[in-house]
């Protein structure tokens, strides 16, 4: 096995597993312990409701394991908000973010290789995923449909939740006021050098997906990642304007050239269209002031530092342990008589 001279953190989100949660610790921890130099594991209890937590603090004991931190949530939250809460608080060079009852943590060195050649952001999707319901699959095709059409990327297979984050992607996120709701689409579409990597083994027990829940993180998503939707609504709002005004004028053309006109017609059908001329304008209106407001909160920061390179040789550098003579003459005399006597 390769080894990595780096300090890796890994984040595990877990929730109600205190059965198996010593064993799969232990083995986490042997297999990094063999490939990296320093390692830190970063457990986050997603609200368990078992023992999980008696668990954790009795490994986290004197006599317990090393290098663990954990951080226990009041309650539950979806997996990217637990997940954004172990990355914020990662000291590694490198951090890997993965679920412990879907992810294969064997596929750590492959993730390790990648960054070491220059990757800022390695993915890795597993190819094949617990089942689910109908309805629940049905919603997951639509949704990762309309996020691919609105922003160019497929979430699960080129941004998936098992990842590996250098220092600066991290450092990247954070610059924007609301990280938990970017997370799991930024270091996809923010210009970082990133790999997708996949793998097929069967994942392991894991509780099925609430459609309802999903829905609205899936909405969340598309809110905060886009603009396309309320873009959509602004401009089937002008749509709706042009076309009363061309139905305004198709109304006055009829009165002034046909005679059988229905008595009323006219009046009322100037009266419709205008008043959906200006309810179309105000939808407008109030949606570009949404489209406003939503770009403090969602964009990210206007740019990020690459790389960053210093001069092996700085000339202020130089003359810290320089004395200026000229400006010290009894220096200079002083230093003149010393030499003068040797």
């Amino acid at each position: 096995m390769a080894f990595f001279p780096c300090f890796l953190s890994v984040v595990l989100v877990v929730r109600n597993q205190a059965e198996g949660l010593e064993g799969m610790l232990v083995e986490a921890t042997g297999l990094i312990a063999s490939m990296v130099s320093d390692y830190e594991l970063i457990i986050v209890d997603n609200a368990s409701t078992d023992g999980s937590i008696g668990q954790l603090k009795r490994l986290t004991a004197e006599d317990g394991m090393a290098n663990l931190q954990v951080y226990a949530l009041t309650r539950e939250v979806d997996l990217d908000t637990a997940s954004w809460v172990g990355l914020e608080n990662a000291l590694g060079d490198y951090a890997v973010v993965l679920d412990p009852l879907a992810d294969d943590i064997a596929f750590l060195p492959n993730m390790l290789e990648q960054a070491a050649q220059g990757a800022d952001v390695v993915f890795v999707c597993n190819t094949e995923h617990t089942a689910q319901s109908l309805p629940y699959y049905l919603a997951f095709k639509l949704f990762h449909r309309a996020y691919r059409w609105f922003n160019g990327i497929h979430l699960v297979k080129e941004a998936p939740q098992f990842r590996l984050l250098t220092r600066k992607v991290i450092s990247f996120i954070l610059q924007h006021p609301k990280p938990t709701m970017i997370y799991r689409h930024l270091p996809a579409t923010g210009g970082f050098a990133r790999v997708c990597l996949s793998y097929s083994a069967p994942p392991k027990a894991q509780p099925r997906k609430h459609l309802g829940e999903s829905v609205d993180r899936g909405i969340r998503m598309l809110i905060s990642s886009t603009r396309a939707p309320m873009r959509l609504v602004t401009a089937l709002s002008l749509f709706g304007a042009v076309m009363n005004l061309i139905y305004c004028a198709y109304v006055v053309g009829v009165a002034l050239f046909k005679t059988d006109v229905a008595a009323g017609w006219t009046s009322l059908s100037l009266q419709q269209s205008g008043m959906f001329f200006l309810i179309s304008l105000v939808l407008l209106v109030l949606g570009e002031y949404i489209l406003n407001m939503a770009s403090f909160s969602n964009d990210g920061p206007l740019y990020y530092i690459g790389q960053e390179f210093t001069s092996c040789r700085m000339t202020r550098l130089e003359r810290l342990n320089v004395e200026d003579m000229a400006a010290r003459p009894h220096l200079a005399r002083a230093w003149g008589a010393e030499q003068a006597s040797r």
